[in-house]
């Protein structure tokens, strides 16, 4: 950082740092010069994070959030607390809820100066999906019990290794003809790394970001179509895409074994962009990143050829155009 943060050498635990999108938190508050403590149930999962970090600067806490001694632990003299830990699975009353709820009320009780609550978009105490329930459920509890907390609600988040774009990027290499499930769905995919600098940014500044809710998007709604087509395009394929009613996609996501479940489908069938009145990422003083800045380097490793693949489906292009060829091979540029 070109300045010190207000987080150097402070001790921030962050819950569910051993996960996707604790990877990137941790990074972005070592870069500020905290002392991160990764509480999980399997913190092993985050020491790929030690050569990031200096001499004592990252700890690691093996932690049972359903059990108060294990949070108490894992506070114990953290000055900054963020929680992320979200799951489809389990008891999400408890997980989502609950267990953030007594989070917040112990690290209020240890005098931390700031905590961040990672919620999201579609967080409603009426859903007829637990996770959306479970998520609301946590605002709650979180907020009453440590007021100046800074809710997050990213929508859904994206990155070189995620479950998401890597899924569909899989299917789309394999498979001519794919089904689209909410193909009108409209999505407001966001970038990790901007999630992680929100996290930051806001544990950094309770005093202006405390109390408030941030609906998290990034600068473009694409529809489940739409995302599915740039998939494709970026990998140099061509592929059929049918678009599935909401009776077939609902049956098969009732089905055991399937790779969505209900909530899941019910969740993206609903979408997930950000309300017209929510504070956003500009309120944060943070510029989201669009998908279409990586997509195109991310699908390398899924095109026929890797890196030779698109050049040679941009020179069948030319040809039926009737333009000469672009160099391919080493040294070329795509």
């Amino acid at each position: 950082m070109s300045k010190t943060s207000p987080l150097s050498d402070a001790l921030v635990t962050v819950f569910g740092g051993g996960g996707y999108i604790g990877n990137y938190v941790t990074q972005a508050l070592l870069a500020r010069g905290a002392r991160v403590r990764i509480a999980s149930r399997n913190p092993q999962k985050a020491f790929p994070l030690k050569p990031l970090a200096n001499l004592g600067q990252l700890q690691f806490a093996y932690c049972d959030i359903t059990k108060e001694e294990s949070l108490k632990a894992s506070l114990h003299g953290a000055t900054h607390v963020v929680n992320l830990v979200g799951d489809f699975s389990g008891d999400l009353e408890e997980l989502m809820g609950e267990a953030p709820g007594k989070m917040a009320s112990i690290a209020k009780a240890n005098g931390a100066k700031a905590f961040v609550h990672l919620s999201a978009i579609g967080a409603d105490a009426s859903s007829s999906t637990a996770y959306a329930r479970g998520k609301a459920l946590g605002e709650e509890r979180v907020l009453a019990a440590f007021p100046d907390a800074t809710i997050l609600r990213p929508s859904i988040v994206f990155g070189k290794d995620d479950n998401f774009l890597n899924m569909f990027g899989g299917m789309i290499e394999m498979l001519p003809v794919l089904p689209v499930f909410g193909p009108d769905a409209r999505m407001q995919l966001v970038y990790v790394d901007d999630v992680a600098e929100a996290v930051a940014v806001a544990l950094e500044d309770p005093a202006a970001h405390g109390g408030k809710t941030f609906e998290l998007g990034g600068p473009e709604q694409l529809t489940m179509m739409e995302i599915n087509e740039r998939i494709a395009a970026a990998q140099g394929r061509n592929r059929r895409f049918i678009a599935m009613s909401d009776g077939m996609s609902g049956l098969f996501a009732a089905l055991p074994g399937t790779p969505m479940s209900r909530d899941q489908w019910t969740l993206l069938k609903a979408g997930s962009v950000v309300a017209d009145d929510a504070l956003t990422f500009a309120d944060l003083g943070i510029d989201p990143k669009p998908l279409g800045l990586f997509l195109d380097k991310w699908m390398v490793r899924y095109r026929k050829f890797g890196r030779f693949g698109l050049s040679n489906e941009r020179n069948k292009e030319r040809e039926a155009r009737g333009l000469p060829p672009v160099p391919t091979g080493v040294g070329s540029k795509v």
